[in-house]
This record gives C-alpha cells, structure tokens and sequence, in this order.
C-alpha cells in the first residue's frame, strides 16, 4: 500500500517541511510521493515550491485561487498513492519524517480513515496578537486520540489525515464551499452518512501558523456563515448537528426560544466583544458565547431563504 502526501499552499514558506519529508521517502518503501498544491501563489512563492520539484515531489500549480476544497480535489486525482495523506502546509514535524510516515501504517490494515490530530506548543506565543488563536487551539483541537475517539466524526479535521483512496474518490471536498471554514465538517459528515467509520490516532503536527487576533476573528465569521449555510443544505440535520458541538449547543436555545435572543446580544455587543477577544485578557468562554451568539444571528438571516437541502 503507498502512501502520498498532499501539501495544499498559499503564499506560505514550505521548503523545510518538504526537505524533512523528503528524507523519510528513501526510508519508508510506502511512501511513494510528495504532492504540493500551489493555490494561486504569487510568482515567488511559486519559484520556491517549483525549485523543491524531483522524480517523486511535484507542484500542482493553479494561476488563479481555487479554494481550500478544490485545490484538495486537484492534488487527490494527481496521486499515485493508495492512501492520501493530506496535511496543512503551516504545520511542523515534532520528531522525524521517518517515525511520522511509519505511525501510520499499522492503522491502515485496520481503518480506512485515519486522523492524526493537532499539537500546539506549551508555552504561549512571545506575540500577543496571537494568543487567542493558540488558546483556542490548545483547548479545541488538542486532544488525544482517546478523546477524540468518544466522537470520531466530530472530530474529524484535514488537518493531519490519512484516507483510503477509494473512499475519498467516492466523498471528495464540496468545491460549492468557496469561503474558509467548515469543509471538514461537511465531509465528516459525509462520511458519518456513508457508514465509513474514522480512527484517531496519536500521530500529531505541530501547528506553526497562528494568526492574528483579528485575523481569526474574521475567520471565525466566515465559518460560522459557512456553518449555517451548511445546516439548511444537509438533509440529515440531527447526523450534522452530532459533528459540530456548537449545532447541539444551538438546537437546546432553539428548543428555549433563546436564539432571537442571542442574536439581538450579538448585534448590539459585538463590538465590545471583539475588543475584548483582540487583547491580551482572552476569555475563551467569552469566544464561546461569541460564536454560538454570531451563529444565531445568520440563522436569523438563513432562515428567511428558502434552501433545499441537497447534502
């Protein structure tokens, strides 16, 4: 069974990661390739990815910026490989290519599926206009494969996946979803439908690319929207609801009558919250309460279009 690698990238320095890959492709009979997806680049970067080109590591190059999910779609019909493994481009490795590459090839005999989860570093970023993205992701998104397992879909990300070709031939990425956010909920959810069941594993990458307060604050908005785009358009809303936490958080205020009421706290706070979130006294339970209230206020939006669901 081979194994390729799928460096999705934008605008973003991947020369060391792809060397460290590189090293453990000799090592590993399994690993057969090394794929990068340059989504619209400008000209330097694009130099820089064209220069790593060898026999087994190739650019997949796109003039103009497809989207997260189509750029994805373009480097998985290109592979060779048996299984993609499909991995950020801001991440680092914690250890050697070579153990990375080797952890997963007991789990391939047993599932078709497999995530790697997310780490972040111990101590906080020296920049404080990058504390709320680590704070998050260090509550978030770094758990052990033993908690992410109590949910496997619900904490399915693209982050650091491994999936059987023929699976991810049959599912694929939404490419309808043009905006940042939530394309991993979708296929999650996808694959909840489908009956194909998600391992996790404990085989983690370190992620290097925080953004800004601000920065992620305006990517939080686009995927809340993208969220409740998402929440008309499926035809199993209670299978959707059980991949997102924040969707069972919002059905109970639902079932209240609470929604309007978030909203309307939304318009008339939002401001104040922002402010406060883009500081360096982050409430992550304030963020909380940020997001599901936001979350309210496109549903208030959403629902006076008529949508039919089609996923």
């Amino acid at each position: 069974m081979k194994i390729s690698l799928l460096i999705p990238v934008l605008d973003y320095d991947i020369v060391a990661l792809v060397y460290s890959m590189k090293n453990a492709m000799g090592k590993v009979p399994e690993f057969c390739e090394i794929l990068i997806g340059d989504d619209g680049s400008t000209a330097e970067f694009s130099e820089k990815y064209r220069s790593l080109e060898t026999e087994n590591i190739k650019v997949i190059s796109s003039e103009k910026n497809i989207g997260r999910a189509a750029i994805r779609n373009k480097l998985a019909l290109e592979a060779k490989g048996d299984y993609l493994l499909f991995i950020d481009a801001d991440v680092m490795l914690p250890g050697t290519a070579e153990a990375y590459i080797l952890k997963w090839l007991p789990s391939m005999k047993v599932s078709r599926v497999i995530c790697g989860g997310t780490l972040y570093h111990e101590s906080a970023p020296g920049d404080p206009d990058k504390l709320l993205r680590w704070k998050y992701g260090k509550w978030r998104e770094q758990k052990s494969a033993v908690e992410r397992n109590k949910h496997p879909h619900a904490g399915f990300s693209t982050f650091n996946v491994l999936i059987d070709r023929s699976v991810f031939s049959k599912i694929r990425f939404n490419e309808e979803l043009k905006q940042y956010g939530h394309e991993d909920t979708l296929l999650g959810y996808q694959l909840k439908k489908a009956g194909i069941g998600i391992l996790h594993i404990d085989n983690g990458l370190m992620h290097e690319g925080l953004e800004s307060n601000r920065e992620f604050l305006n990517k939080t908005k686009l995927g809340i929207e993208n969220l409740s785009k998402l929440y008309d358009k499926v035809t199993d809303k209670k299978a959707f609801s059980e991949t997102v936490i924040l969707l069972g958080f919002y059905n109970k205020l639902k079932f209240f009558g609470l929604t309007r009421i978030m909203a309307a706290i939304f318009i008339r706070y939002r401001d104040r919250m922002e402010i406060r979130l883009d500081s360096s006294d982050i409430s992550l339970l304030l963020f909380g309460f940020y997001k599901m209230s936001m979350f309210c206020t496109y549903r208030e939006i959403h629902n006076r279009k008529k949508i039919t669901p089609v996923f």
